[in-house]
């Protein structure tokens, strides 16, 4: 080490802010369609599916918000953020599970 505080490598910031953006655009849509678009009543499934996105949702804009902050420049802190991140997929996921089992 040269003595200074290790920093997170070029360009992990950029690409962790451009995942989190994509994947919010995703769920954004999806919440939109499953939502107001899509046909049929509303289940304890489909009921499910659309809290799931909403909470991820909300946990992907708190890891973009981190993601943005200049903190997030130290690895520990820049990997609080990627498990934010992660939790907000996996509950991503786990949403559009259930609404395929709501749909089928």
């Amino acid at each position: 080490m040269n003595g200074q505080d290790p920093e997170v490598p070029n360009g992990y910031r950029e690409a962790i802010v451009t995942a989190i953006t994509v994947i919010l655009a995703f769920s954004l849509y999806f919440l939109r369609f499953w939502s107001f678009e899509a046909e049929g009543e509303w289940t304890v499934a489909s009921l499910l599916a659309a809290l799931l996105m909403v909470v991820s949702t909300i946990i992907q804009i708190v890891a973009l918000g981190r993601s943005l902050r200049l903190a997030d420049n130290d690895p520990q802190v820049y990997a609080v953020t990627l498990k934010v991140f992660m939790l907000g997929v996996a509950l991503a996921l786990a949403s559009v599970v259930a609404a395929a089992i709501a749909y089928s």
